[in-house]
Order: structure tokens, then sequence, then C-alpha cells
């Protein structure tokens, strides 16, 4: 209640699963603090269909968002149904637990996880969701290890990053969003679009139709929202 409401509109209450003896007790929760306007939405741990997203929206209220969590083999094969869920706002990956549950030890690389990556930014895509949340890195002090999984994040479709401590949160935004590069290209393309009034252009000896623009437009979004 000691928040502004400003920061209010920006909280999101990590829950415990379904399943678990807290869960009744956190809906019940959820919908006083939906009622109050204290929180935005909901993450949802253990993620594995669309009817708990549909009980987590009835206690949340119809303005609240969801982000569940996809971290088993049954969220897994359920991705579609989940991610096309009435207020799911994206997906998020908790790959730690995904690992413990189908009994994987990965290296720092986690080339096995890569499909199931590729799996959340389909799924989203299908949907018409916002790129997909990766995973936590455990060790928020290793700060050359968090920027090279955000940077594979964003190599592989993902928009965000889930942390764990403030000090993360720099590096992650640094990786994940566009250079002063990439941005001055953007800008570029936009530029030469629409001084040729559509269609398409030719921007230093290559040809730029509407995926570039696309990908511009995105780019530049990317950076208004930082």
């Amino acid at each position: 209640a000691a928040l502004p409401a400003a920061d209010r509109a920006r909280l999101l209450l990590r829950i415990n699963p379904p399943g678990t003896p807290w869960h009744a007790d956190d809906l019940a929760l959820v919908a006083r603090l939906a009622a109050a306007r204290a929180i935005a939405g909901v993450v949802l741990p253990k993620a594995e269909s669309a009817d708990q997203l549909a009980r987590l929206a009835e206690a949340a209220g119809p303005e609240a968002v969801l982000v569940p969590l996809i971290e088993s083999a049954a969220g897994l094969a359920a991705l579609d149904a989940i991610a096309a869920a009435p207020q799911v706002l994206r997906l998020a990956f908790g790959h730690l637990d995904f690992q413990a549950d189908l009994g994987m030890a990965c290296d720092a690389q986690e080339a096995e996880l890569v499909p199931v990556r590729l799996a959340l930014v389909l799924a989203s895509r299908r949907a018409d969701l916002a790129a997909p949340i990766d995973g936590i890195a455990t060790d928020w002090r290793d700060t050359e290890r968090l920027t090279a999984e955000a940077v594979r994040a964003r190599r592989g479709g993902f928009g965000a990053k889930l942390c764990i401590h403030p000090a993360q949160v720099a590096a992650v935004h640094a990786a994940l969003g566009p250079g002063a590069e990439e941005l001055d290209w953007a800008r570029r393309v936009v530029e030469a679009v629409a001084q040729a009034g559509g269609g398409v252009v030719n921007l230093d000896g290559r040809m730029v139709d509407a995926p570039v623009v696309r990908l511009a437009q995105r780019l530049l979004a990317l950076d208004a929202q930082a």
C-alpha cells in the first residue's frame, strides 16, 4: 500500500504453483490485491494448462496480466494452449526446474535446451505475444556469464531475462537492447522507406523490403521502451 500507483502498475506477484498446499491461499491473496489495485499481474510457476491460467485470471480480475513459467515437460506439451490463454502477457522459461523435471544436467552452454527455447519463441509468435522471458543466471556476481546468457537469449528470439538481483539489471538491458550501430541502421532504414513512399528500396547496396523494415521498427521500439 505504501508504493506509488506507478510502481504498483508495474508489479507482478509470483505465487506458489498449482498443486501445492499454499496455492488456494495465494489465489485469495491475488484477488484481494487485484481488487485494491496493488498489483499489475501474476507470475504462475509450473504452468501446465490453460485451465490453471483461467482460474488465476478469475482471481486476478480482467485487467491483470499473467506470465506463465514453463518449467516441466507437461508445460512444454501444453505450450500453445498456455500461450493462447486470456490475459497472458508473455511466456517465461524456468530452465533450471525444467532440467530437474526431465533429469537433465546441462553445462553452461545448455545446448540441450535450444529446441525448448525455440518452442517458446515459436509459441509466442503464433499467439502474437511479446518475445518470451529467459531464465535466471544463478550467480549474480558473474557478469561475464550473465552477459553471455543474455546475448544468447536475444540471438534465440527472447526479449527479456529474469533477474534475481538488482546488480544484474544493467547487464541484461545492455545485452538485450539494440546497440548504437543497430539503432543508426534502423533509423536510416525507416527514413529511406519513408522518403521513397514505401515499397522496396536500396540502402548501402542492400535491398530493403518489408521484413527488413519490420526488424528496423522492432529495434526502434525496443529502444523506446528502455
